[in-house]
């Protein structure tokens, strides 16, 4: 027992320490972005993501470093990354907005699917702790309304809980799928931002390769395949080539 309460003293301390460092970074980092010294910020936000630590905030204000800087690309990536840890977070999504709206490429999108618009909608619409609680909601009123079926003698109640349960089961299952797509979206390594300046794709994976077109820092790509040291992309309109992977990050 004592050696179970020093294993639980020792981890929250050590949680303690890692987030009182975090938050002193970070404050070092804010500094430097008030003082418009936007190079050092950027080298701050950073080393705070080495320590493995990730937040909306933290990309967000990489971001803005990163945008007050002209660096458009990362700044589009970072913004990106943190609408995946958060994707109702407002102020990631007008940032987002105007950066791409400094960018070049201005890519047609192929009409989706109603369903599909309205799947991806869903997924979304918060994060995965929220829908974490509301399958934990429906898993407890299951498995309340099966325990107080056994237990009570009143035929009315019984019915009630056979409603219940059933609502219980259906909505367990419809949200842990939910949960499941949006663990499965904040996870997804399927799209990237292009962060050189101007980059043409190829035709096939090879630098001797015919050009196929050309597009710029900030666009956002579906990354399809991985082949050596290229990326087979896809873009938003349907087009299709390979590029090198050090023009791209992966969000």
């Amino acid at each position: 027992m004592r050696i179970i309460k020093f294993i639980i003293l020792v981890f929250i301390s050590f949680n303690s320490i890692f987030a009182s460092e975090v938050e002193s970074i970070m404050n070092e980092a804010n500094q430097l972005y008030q003082n418009k010294n936007y190079e050092a910020a950027i080298e701050k936000y950073n080393s705070i993501l080495e320590l493995e630590y990730y937040s909306p905030a933290l990309y967000l204000n990489l971001g803005n470093s990163y945008y007050r800087s002209a660096m458009f690309g990362k700044a589009i990536l970072n913004y990106e990354r943190g609408l995946k840890l958060d994707p109702a977070d407002e102020d990631l999504k007008v940032n987002l907005e105007i950066v791409k709206a400094r960018t070049v490429d201005r890519i047609k999108e192929v009409p989706k699917l109603f369903l599909v618009e309205w799947w991806e909608f869903i997924i979304s619409a918060t994060t995965s702790t929220v829908w974490q609680i509301v399958v934990m909601f429906f898993y407890l009123l299951l498995i309340g309304s099966i325990t107080l079926y056994f237990v009570t003698n009143s035929g009315t109640t019984q019915r009630i809980t056979i409603f219940s349960s059933l609502f219980g089961l259906i909505g367990a299952i419809f949200f842990s799928i939910i949960l499941f797509a949006h663990v499965q979206r904040e996870t997804s390594t399927d799209y990237g931002i292009i962060t050189t300046n101007t980059i043409s794709v190829k035709q096939s994976p090879n630098e001797t390769s015919d050009d196929f077109f050309v597009i710029h820092e900030g666009l956002k790509v579906a990354v399809e395949e991985n082949f050596g040291d290229w990326y087979k992309i896809k873009l938003s309109d349907g087009k299709v080539g390979w590029l090198p992977k050090s023009t791209l990050e992966i969000i």
